[in-house]
Order: C-alpha cells, then structure tokens, then sequence
C-alpha cells in the first residue's frame, strides 16, 4: 500500500470518529491490518489540518494523551475542539477514556 492510500484509508475512518468520542493511533492502525503503523497514522493526522472534514483533534495516544497536540495551529486547539463536545481533559489526557475510546473495529461490525 503505497502512502496516498494509506492516508486515505486513515482519513475515512478518521471521519467515522463520533463527536464526543476519541480513539487512537493504533487502533487506526489495526483496523486498516498495519498494526505498527501507529506513527504513520500520526503523520497523516498531521497532514489532515487543511482538510476541516478531518477531525484529527480525536485521534490521541493509546493513554488518552494529546500527543498531537503541538502540531495543531496553537498547542491548546486540539484541547479545546475536544472540550466543545464534551470531553473532559486533565493535564493534556482524556479523562474517562475507556468510556469515550471509540473503536474502528465497530465499522466493520456495523
């Protein structure tokens, strides 16, 4: 799979991500079968920001951890789009995370 469609594939399921809910990386990276693609997922994440039908904001660590957060246009903007539907952050971490992770494996149930 070449990196175009890898970046495709990331953004389509990125897109299915419900407001109020997160998910992350690797579970990005499972449900398109490349598990150690977690960090490839990030870099599309980071090259989704011109595209508003991207909502990268919900794609955080494995912990919950904002760890993208410093590659939105302000280090606090990934913060606040989560906290405008609800999600509670503490120290740049999703509180209630189980709760909120939402899994790309669900589509395929679907």
């Amino acid at each position: 799979m070449d990196k175009f469609d890898f970046y495709k594939q990331v953004y389509a399921i990125v897109r299915e991500v419900p407001c109020g809910r997160v998910t992350s990386y690797g579970a990005i990276a499972k449900s398109i079968g490349m598990p150690k693609s977690s960090r490839m997922v990030g870099y599309a994440m980071n090259a989704s920001h011109d595209m508003p039908d991207v909502p990268a904001h919900r794609v955080v660590n494995r912990n919950g951890f904002l760890t993208g957060r410093m590659h939105f246009a302000t280090s606090d903007q990934m913060e606040e789009l989560l906290i405008k539907e609800g999600v509670l952050i503490n120290e740049n971490q999703v509180q209630n995370f189980e709760e909120l992770f939402w899994d790309p494996f669900s589509l395929i149930k679907e």
